[in-house]
């Protein structure tokens, strides 16, 4: 029906239930989701990955690197700043390594700072030149901070065969003020992060990551029919990063944690065949009428 893949991110724990990465892949794979993301922790875990992509005939679609040390590249000391470009560059050569065509990058961790500066940029540079020598992509993520990421997306626009943007739809709305971001980069958008969310739950509009909550499409408050609009024209795949786990004092993820793991990547798997539809509808609408 459609043609996107549908892809959906490594989580371990489901529910209650921890898993094994070979075991999680398999039953990604048994629900119907054609392809993954993992995490990025070393070499050996990536491997793993790529050898239970193989097994199963799944896509290894992505890897996350890590975004902790994101605020060293700017406003770091030059030690920790070449320490966090280091942890970038040896991610994308283990992407390399294992043949994960993507790695899904952050590019500022905090919500006080919004001074992007030509020091952390420089960096950056040194990190897509690296993925540019290497065959790998990046796709930097829309989060807080999205001033550094307008930034480092100008830097990197001499960079398009190599540099592009990853959509959070859930972030979108709790961290990016509902602004159309795949709108700010068009015909850049290289990987998806699908999930739901209720928005800014401060009302004057103070964001903080307690309100990223990754819930299921649908059961937010996101604008399905207006997504897929966007996302008619992109043909890769249709990915989704999505918890089980409740952010600190908040509780809508709580019915997720009761079901087994089997039970909620069906219901996600459900839940991603509905977004693909509209995905393809709105795609077959905007398609141009041929005179008979």
């Amino acid at each position: 029906m459609w043609k996107n893949k549908l892809c959906m991110g490594l989580m371990q724990t489901i529910g209650t239930e921890r898993l094994e990465l070979e075991n999680e892949i398999h039953l990604l794979h048994e629900t119907g989701f054609e392809g993954f993301f993992s995490g990025w922790s070393g070499l050996d875990g990536l491997k793993r990955c790529r050898a239970a992509a193989d097994a199963e005939g799944m896509a290894y679609q992505s890897v996350h690197a890590p975004f902790g040390k994101a605020r060293d590249f700017w406003h770091g000391s030059p030690e920790a700043a070449q320490a966090a470009v280091d942890e970038l560059i040896h991610c994308l050569e283990d992407c390399a390594e294992v043949r994960a065509p993507i790695m899904v990058a952050h590019v500022f961790i905090g919500f006080e700072d919004h001074t992007p500066n030509r020091r952390g940029l420089d960096y950056y540079e040194k990190v897509v030149r690296r993925a540019a020598s290497l065959g790998v992509k990046i796709a930097f993520e829309n989060t807080e901070g999205e001033e550094y990421l307008d930034a480092v997306m100008q830097m990197a626009s001499a960079y398009e065969d190599c540099v592009g943007f990853c959509w959070d739809t859930g972030h979108e709305l709790c961290y990016n003020w509902s602004q159309d971001m795949p709108g700010k980069y068009p015909g850049r958008l290289l990987a998806t992060h699908i999930n739901d969310n209720l928005g800014i739950r401060d009302y004057g509009g103070r964001i903080t990551w307690i309100d990223d909550l990754h819930l299921l499409p649908f059961d937010g408050v996101c604008d399905w029919q207006n997504v897929a609009a966007r996302l008619a024209g992109f043909t890769g795949p249709l990915t989704f990063e999505l918890s089980t786990q409740s952010k600190p004092g908040r509780h809508e993820n709580d019915k997720y944690a009761r079901m087994s793991a089997a039970e909620y990547l069906a219901e996600a798997y459900s839940r991603a065949c509905r977004v693909a539809t509209l995905v393809q509808r709105s795609r077959e609408k905007s398609a141009p009428v041929t005179a008979q």
